[in-house]
């Protein structure tokens, strides 16, 4: 499944935590890594002398010397790249260049005001990619170099779409013997809009139920087609909070002490502004665990 990973940093906590799970999966899938450090064209551009240059290149090197410092504790072979232009432009195009089967990415962290947690280089990643991307915060134990991943979510809202992330999941599942849990939450207030959801029809209910119970079997099911020995069990869930899905997804997360989430991105929007569904984008401004977000069917 993932033959080469790539592994963008920039000298941030955030990074360096994704980059300690890139090398980690690197090693359990038996991959090659590389991490990548894209020196900012705009910044360059600003530079009045070739010593201003050079010093600019010379962090992106020694921020990648400490990744590769990072790799050889883990005992996990990675080359390493200095690259120029716009981030997350160019991450994209040299995941594409190398055919990386995952790029791992770190979290930034929310704004004062709580509004964003993805921001800048792995927001527009996110946005223009067709890589599947793991998301991982800055963790406490950031020092860690094994991961615990016993414990699966994917997410299914039976669409096409959704159906993209079941082989990524079936991939991590066998190879950490983890149990699957398969999850589709039924959003009572979008259901029935936000000053009518307390009028809903029972039946409208059930039926809401019953299509999520025909979703998550027939992801179970593809699960299990593509890993026999993986444990699978599957819930449906209903929500009345406002925030929707992602509220949904995040409860069943926090009380299943689940280690990792896989779930699809929806397409982009009428203006094309946005790639992540709003579930997707919810679900990743309050997750503590990493999330691995795969691209759209074609």
């Amino acid at each position: 499944m993932y033959d080469h990973i790539l592994v963008p940093v920039d000298g941030s906590d955030e990074a360096t935590a994704a980059a300690r799970r890139g090398l980690a999966l690197a090693k359990d899938f038996d991959a090659t890594a590389e991490a990548v450090y894209v020196v900012e064209q705009r910044a360059l551009a600003l530079t009045r002398t070739d010593r201003e240059s050079a010093r600019l290149r010379e962090h992106g090197e020694s921020v990648l010397a400490e990744i590769e410092s990072l790799a050889a504790d883990i005992g996990q072979s990675v080359t390493t790249e200095l690259l120029e232009g716009k981030p997350s432009a160019r991450i994209d195009e040299y995941a594409r260049e190398t055919d990386a089967g995952i790029i791992v990415l770190g979290r930034q962290r929310m704004t004062g005001l709580g509004k964003r947690l993805l921001g800048g280089v792995t927001e527009q990643v996110l946005h223009r990619t067709a890589v599947p991307v793991f998301v991982v915060s800055a963790e406490k134990q950031a020092d860690r170099d094994e991961f615990d991943y016993s414990r699966l979510l994917v997410t299914t809202d039976g669409s096409e779409n959704a159906d993209t992330a079941t082989r990524h999941a079936a991939a991590v599942a066998d190879r950490y013997d983890a149990l699957v849990h398969v999850l589709n939450v039924v959003d009572i207030q979008a259901a029935g809009g936000s000053f009518n959801a307390g009028g809903l029809n029972e039946t409208f209910i059930e039926r809401l139920e019953a299509n999520g119970r025909d979703a998550v079997a027939t992801t179970a099911d593809e699960l299990r087609t593509a890993a026999p020995d993986i444990s699978v069990e599957t819930a449906v869930e209903q929500t009345t909070s406002l925030d929707g899905v992602a509220a949904g997804i995040q409860e069943y997360v926090s009380d299943n002490d689940i280690d990792f989430v896989v779930m699809a991105s929806h397409g982009r929007s009428n203006l094309k502004r946005q790639l992540l569904g709003s579930v997707t984008s919810q679900l990743l401004r309050t997750v503590d665990v990493p999330v691995l977000v795969t691209p759209r069917s074609n």
